[in-house]
């Protein structure tokens, strides 16, 4: 009797990609799309399952799952000739579809089942899951409240309109109401793959992601100076945060690729920092800064032990108060349909991902070329790397001062 086979729908993808599974049966062959995904990278192609490694904990997890599925098949397709019944792809795709999703899509609300199972099965990143979960929270909320179905085939440009109207009445800013379209088209997509609707008016050009530039703060040289010099010796605490937060900025590592830095990162005689970027898995080889290598010698050529993101955005609030960055930035949100200005205080707004803005922001200040900059911040076009940058007026004409046009 014939094995299922478990293969990727993009092998040579650097991002994540479907995991198919095939089943040849009588001359027939069932092509099943699992919903699963994975980096090619952490694929065994001969095993046909998820390496085991530290760097994808959820190998076993998903392992567990294709061999309930490879086993599943099977006894899908023994049960139908038990029952003297002539096995068809269809009728052993729906028996897959149980397995996965139990019977939740003969139900009336199946998109909202879909979900719910989506969500439950899904070996995405918590903080990817909480917005699923908020999504279909608001999803289900916006069935109560409109008194509409929400499933499927009525997910059209009119219920665009709608939901996105609802979304404004809640008083959600723009970004927020663009996060969850976002989600909506992704739970799409997922059910197209899956052969559960054909209706792709969420390809719509019109059925778009919202999205509102929001002012975000970079740190400026003499702001990364000032925390460098902070005497954190009687506190061991915000001392190793401190040296994660300058090693970021001057790095632009994200923090979960920051997390995976060791000694054997540390290349051509401790000039360079090489990494794979979890995001893109991309290597990326950045020059290391005089910063750096002193924070390097403190810890004897190991970078400080990584903390939670949660705990090091919250020390790291602490530090930018040490260092009194108390000047206030006032910042325009567009919320519940109306643009409003909130007033914060700079060392409020300090977090992990301010390193990251801050790196590219100096870089491009200190006339980096910028296809050089974005070799490290893995921008792939100079529009999206712009919108990244954050320079003031005041920075702007100080960069304008001494060229040639103006002298």
């Amino acid at each position: 009797m014939a094995n299922a086979k478990f293969v990727l729908k993009e092998p040579k993808s650097k991002e994540e990609t479907l995991i198919f599974l095939f089943y040849r049966f009588n001359g027939n062959k069932l092509k099943y799309s699992t919903g699963q995904k994975i980096k090619p990278r952490f694929w065994n192609p001969l095993k046909q399952r998820a390496k085991i490694s530290q760097e994808f904990p959820q190998a076993s997890k998903l392992n567990d799952l294709l061999e309930n599925l490879s086993r599943s098949i099977a006894d899908a397709y023994k049960d139908q000739i038990n029952r003297k019944k002539a096995p068809t792809a269809h009728n052993l795709k729906d028996e897959m579809n149980k397995v996965l999703f139990k019977e939740e899509y003969a139900h009336k609300s199946g998109l909202l089942k879909f979900i719910e199972e989506l969500i439950a099965h899904s070996n995405r990143k918590p903080n990817t899951l909480k917005q699923w979960r908020q999504t279909l929270r608001k999803l289900v909320e916006f069935k109560r409240y409109s008194k509409t179905e929400v499933d499927y085939d009525t997910i059209t440009l009119d219920f665009y309109n709608k939901f996105v109207q609802f979304l404004t009445g809640e008083g959600y800013t723009k970004n927020t109401i663009g996060c969850f379209i976002k989600n909506l088209k992704i739970f799409m997509n997922e059910a197209v793959e899956r052969q559960l609707t054909t209706n792709l008016e969420y390809r719509n050009k019109k059925f778009k992601v919202i999205e509102e530039q929001v002012d975000k703060i970079y740190l400026s040289q003499n702001d990364l100076k000032t925390i460098y010099d902070l005497d954190f010796s009687n506190n061991p605490r915000l001392d190793k945060v401190r040296d994660l937060f300058i090693i970021a900025c001057y790095t632009g590592l994200r923090f979960s690729d920051l997390v995976q830095v060791n000694r054997e990162n540390i290349i051509n005689g401790g000039k360079q920092i090489r990494v794979r970027t979890e995001k893109t898995g991309e290597i990326v080889i950045i020059p290391i800064h005089k910063y750096i290598k002193e924070i390097l010698v403190k810890y004897n050529g190991n970078l400080p032990q990584v903390i939670s993101n949660q705990k090091m955005n919250q020390y790291l609030k602490e530090i930018a108060e040490q260092a009194e960055l108390d000047n206030t930035i006032k910042i325009g949100i567009t919320r519940g349909g109306k643009l409003e200005h909130d007033v914060f205080k700079k060392s409020a707004l300090v977090s992990t991902h301010t390193a990251r803005r801050s790196f590219a922001t100096n870089a491009f200040l200190n006339d980096v070329p910028t296809i050089a900059i974005m070799k490290i911040t893995g921008h792939k076009t100079e529009s999206s790397f712009m919108k990244y940058i954050r320079i003031s007026q005041e920075d702007n004409a100080n960069k304008l001062e001494d060229h040639p046009f103006f002298n």
